[in-house]
């Protein structure tokens, strides 16, 4: 247990020091918000669209994304996320869900009660902000995402997103040696990227012939990363990976 508990408090942290110091009380009081860790299988869903969440969740491994669907099924893919990511810290303050927050695989996360947090942001001022401008970084990752989807060719898109997934995976220490676990299926790409299964594919075989990457069996692998970042024009700065960004 206490390396299960270790192991969560750590999660949040690290995200949290990307931006920031912590000084030792910061850290106490963040060791001390009362976590449940829950294993969730793929296709969970965390929160539906129109659900009165009571906690956030803190993503420890695997990965979620964000939906939502038309009335006639189709679903868009709003964003993904990596370990570290609360990606429902705005139903602090937005009491009932606008989209579906779901496991894209199996996946650890910590919750944490609402309650909890809206006790921390009142009395540690510096984790208060910090998780502001977490929010903050999610909005530029929307504003992205939507010029990325209406404004791009395909493959750019493709190369887009996929050099911002590489980047998030690497600020989190899961990208080694230009590779790194990504379990998302072409489905999973069309409905992010409002491309088609079939169009995926055929995009997915171009960027693998051209020498760039190559997603398979789960593995994101790189050949040429910086070729990538630009067919796909990627500017990290919207990533906001360093306090003075």
């Amino acid at each position: 247990m206490p390396n299960q508990r270790t192991s969560l408090t750590d999660a949040l942290i690290r995200k949290l020091r990307m931006n920031a110091e912590l000084d030792a009380d910061d850290i106490a009081t963040i060791e001390r918000l009362p976590f449940t860790r829950e294993q969730l299988a793929a296709g969970t869903f965390i929160v539906r669209e129109g659900d009165r969440p009571s906690r956030c969740c803190l993503l420890i491994d695997g990965f979620l994304f964000r939906a939502k669907t038309t009335e006639d099924g189709k679903r868009q893919i709003l964003s993904f996320h990596v370990p570290g990511d609360i990606p429902d810290l705005q139903s602090l303050h937005l009491h009932v869900s606008d989209h579906d927050l779901v496991a894209l695989n199996d996946a650890t996360v910590g919750f944490i009660p609402h309650d909890a947090l809206h006790t921390i942001t009142r009395t540690r001022p510096k984790v208060a902000a910090l998780l502001w401008r977490e929010t903050l970084i999610d909005s530029a990752l929307f504003r992205d995402w939507i010029v990325n989807v209406s404004r791009r060719p395909a493959p750019a898109r493709m190369a887009h997103l996929i050099s911002e997934l590489a980047r998030r995976l690497d600020a989190v220490g899961l990208m080694k040696d230009d590779q790194a676990y990504l379990p998302l299926t072409q489905v999973h790409l069309a409905d992010a990227l409002g491309l088609t299964s079939v169009h995926v594919n055929r995009v997915l075989q171009e960027l693998r012939k051209d020498g760039m990457m190559d997603l398979k069996d789960r593995v994101l692998r790189f050949s040429d990363a910086q070729r990538l970042e630009e067919l796909g024009a990627f500017d990290p700065l919207y990533l906001h990976q360093h306090p003075k960004l």
